[in-house]
């Protein structure tokens, strides 16, 4: 495919409903998979969603759908207006799945009572004398049918589309195993004596009680995975649906649909912020912290930024929008999130290829079981193979295997939300956890990220060499340049024009100002114009000694001063280190400050790595030389020149408070300028794959162990064999810990 035609691709996301298990997921991708035009299929069991990126020119999203309805779900595409995170269980669902537990309890209760009531002491005697043995297995009939044919009628109609395709999956293997235990009973009322003697047992409360205890699992699973979704339901509710205006003078309530960028906004007292934008009027505190899991609120006056959903708390302010719709910070929070659950880390890639082939081997292992029973067992053999054949059907069952990974992926983004920490790929959530080597960019990460003038050594009137500097510096984008232009204007000293500006990445910039040549930048930068540094060397080494960056400066062709400029530390940055060390981290700073500079900060925040004058293009290099010496490397940044460095990194750690750039370019994005938000995104991370761990330890674990006892291996040691309705709840138990497992990640804090 050329470059071209990739770029053409477009992504597509797909509702899905019927998926049970992680081999419905593998179903599902390799149909999709298979279409002429599709380049990756992605489905999340979790979030009943399917993400497919695709050739427009070979299909569209209704003919995904169609491919996928025919393979026996339910598909659609969702509309163009809909929410733009995938509705993982909707309270319909919810409510559905709650009316069948309802109809299943009510027949399923009585017909225990009735089945296993006769089998206690002294009761048999007594029911026997009330009616004989074939109307109270009447009685079960009655109430059996219900729950079997009426609850479990969309087992079977799943499970028999499974098995016209060929993919038997998880309802493949309920239907199986209750109809065969609803059938056999059926039979055996109506036509005992075409089994062999003693063969000739009923099993209607087996049959319901399988059906009964597969929809409390799936009721209790929509339950969990709906409460794992409401982190980002809490983020929708966000946003305010209308908002004033002006217009014409006079400020109008409009939609916020409405709203387009420049408008200006009033936001009042307590009101939610309507859509990001800039202070124009007003001075107030804002609360960020269910976008920023910032705690305390923010200060903001004219010139701030202030981001849709938060709260406006004292004075009022106009604001002028510059982000609406899809394009503000919180649709692309949330959009984030919903990709990050969307992804597959490589375990969970590998869990759907084994749940290709582990159905099929079930059903295998079930035949095996019951010819085995058939041939050897003891009499009534028909009986023993039956129960233990219907027995490995139901506790193979893999839906926990499916769930194991999305499930806490899904949990995980979402508190990661809270925290202001986007994983914008699930996978990032298992690189982050093996992080060994943080490497940190200095300016604007580890630092405020404002550099500001702290003195200057000229060789003659301060503020000519300033009004000269700031003339050319003003036509460059670095943050250095930007502090000697803003000393400039604090000062009340004009910036003339400068022409002819040429600019060095990473080095200085040259401009004609006044018809003098003039030259800002590094030493380096001086070499390289020809400049002689010599004049300068004892204010060099004072700006040193006092951890400030020096700029040089030269008119037409001889260096004439220096400026001084620090960007201190970020308050918090010297706790981050000391955090991440116990956490068996290295960390590392890499600047394009002069050394003496880098190790005076290096220092003062407790870094021993420091790599200094390091250009733009050469941050990558530092990284993936961390990356040969066999470092899982970590790096995190927020300028324009870090995105190399952060596509790179085995994981790229963006600041929410850079650039678009760096954001795009990184797996991970903080949304607090807070370095602590590495530590909380490392412990989240490394929590998150210790409970996949734990939930594929239950998944597969469950099976492997009773797939054995199921089959009766039990039974020539202590004559012990799993009845069907025990493995029914073993079966739905196993699901139900795997998500509340997960939900556990809800409750992460900060490691201490």
């Amino acid at each position: 495919m050329t470059a071209t035609a990739a770029k053409a691709a477009i992504t597509t996301t797909l509702q899905i409903e019927g998926m049970t298990c992680a081999a419905c997921v593998r179903r599902v991708e390799t149909a999709l998979g298979r279409l002429e035009g599709v380049e990756s299929a992605r489905v999340n069991l979790a979030t009943g969603q399917a993400t497919v990126v695709y050739q427009p020119a070979a299909q569209d999203p209704e003919r995904l759908a169609a491919a996928v309805r025919s393979i026996g779900y339910d598909a659609r595409v969702p509309p163009p207006d809909a929410a733009p995170w995938p509705a993982a269980v909707t309270p319909s669902s919810e409510d559905e799945w709650r009316r069948s537990m309802g109809l299943a309890f009510a027949f399923t209760v009585p017909l225990v009572i009735v089945s296993m009531g006769r089998m206690l002491p002294g009761m048999h005697g007594w029911t026997m004398a009330l009616m004989p043995e074939s109307r109270w297995q009447l009685i079960e009939w009655l109430l059996a049918t219900p729950v079997v044919l009426g609850a479990g009628m969309r087992f079977h109609r799943s499970g028999l589309q499974e098995l016209r395709h060929g993919a038997p999956g998880m309802h493949s293997l309920v239907m199986l195993g209750s109809l065969a235990a609803y059938g056999y009973s059926v039979l055996a009322f109506l036509a005992p004596r075409i089994f062999p003697a003693g063969a000739a047992s009923t099993y209607f409360e087996a049959a319901a009680v399988i059906i009964t205890l597969v929809i409390l699992g799936r009721s209790l699973e929509a339950r969990a995975r709906g409460r794992a979704s409401r982190a980002i339901a809490r983020l929708l509710r966000l946003q305010v649906t209308t908002t004033w205006r002006l217009e014409s003078g006079a400020w109008r309530e409009v939609p916020i649909a409405a709203v387009r960028p420049g408008d200006c906004l009033r936001v009042k007292p307590g009101e939610r912020v309507p859509t990001d934008g800039v202070v124009t009027e007003g001075r107030s505190y804002v609360d960020e912290s269910m976008m920023t899991g910032e705690s305390m609120p923010m200060a903001k006056s004219v010139g701030d930024a202030v981001i849709g959903g938060t709260v406006n708390q004292e004075g009022s302010l106009v604001i002028a929008a510059t982000r609406v719709g899809a394009e503000t910070m919180l649709a692309r929070i949330v959009r984030t999130v919903a990709e990050a659950q969307a992804d597959k880390p490589p375990i969970q890639q590998l869990a759907d290829r084994i749940a290709g082939v582990f159905v099929p081997v079930v059903l295998a292992l079930s035949t095996a079981t019951f010819m085995v029973w058939l041939v050897v067992g003891p009499e009534p053999a028909l009986s023993y193979a039956f129960t233990t054949a219907v027995s490995v059907l139901l506790i193979a069952c893999p839906c926990a295997m499916g769930l194991a990974t999305p499930t806490a992926i899904l949990v995980a983004s979402g508190r990661g939300s809270e925290l202001g920490i986007l994983f914008r790929r699930g996978s990032a959530l298992d690189a982050l956890a093996e992080v060994t080597t943080v490497l940190f960019d200095k300016t604007g990460t580890l630092t405020e990220g404002r550099p500001e003038l702290m003195a200057i050594h000229a060789q003659g009137g301060e503020n000519e060499l300033l009004t000269l500097a700031a003339a050319v510096e003003a036509q460059s984008e670095h943050p250095l340049a930007a502090a000697v232009v803003r000393a400039a204007r604090e000062r009340g000293l004009p910036v003339p024009e400068a022409r002819g500006v040429q600019a060095t990445a990473g080095l200085g910039v040259a401009g004609e100002v006044a018809g003098l040549r003039v030259a800002v930048g590094s030493a380096r930068f001086m070499t390289q114009q020809g400049h002689d540094v010599a004049p300068v060397a004892a204010a060099l080494q004072a700006l040193t000694a006092a951890a400030q960056t020096p700029v040089f400066v030269a008119i037409d062709g001889v260096v004439r001063g220096l400026i001084g400029i620090a960007d201190r530390p970020r308050p918090n940055a010297a706790e981050a280190i000391g955090r991440l060390r116990p956490l068996g981290v290295t960390v590392g700073m890499i600047t394009g400050d002069q050394r003496a500079v880098a190790e005076v900060i290096a220092a003062e925040l407790g870094i021993t790595e420091v790599h200094a004058e390091v250009l733009p293009t050469d941050k990558a290099d530092v990284v993936g030389a961390a990356q040969r010496d066999g470092a899982r490397v970590a790096f995190v940044g927020d300028g324009i020149n870090d995105a190399p460095a952060l596509a790179r990194a085995d994981v790229g750690i963006a600041m929410g408070s850079g650039t678009d750039i760096a954001i795009e370019s990184g797996d991970v994005v903080l949304m607090r300028g807070d370095p602590r938000a590495v530590v909380d995104a490392i412990g989240l991370a490394r929590r998150t794959r210790r409970t996949i761990r734990v939930n594929f330890l239950w998944a597969y674990g469950y099976n492997l162990l009773l797939i054995p006892v199921a089959a009766g291996a039990l039974y020539p040691f202590w004559g012990v064999l799993m009845n069907p309705m025990l493995a029914a709840g073993a079966m739905s138990l196993s699901s139900v810990l795997v998500v509340g497992n997960s939900l556990r990640l809800r409750r992460f804090s900060s490691p201490p």
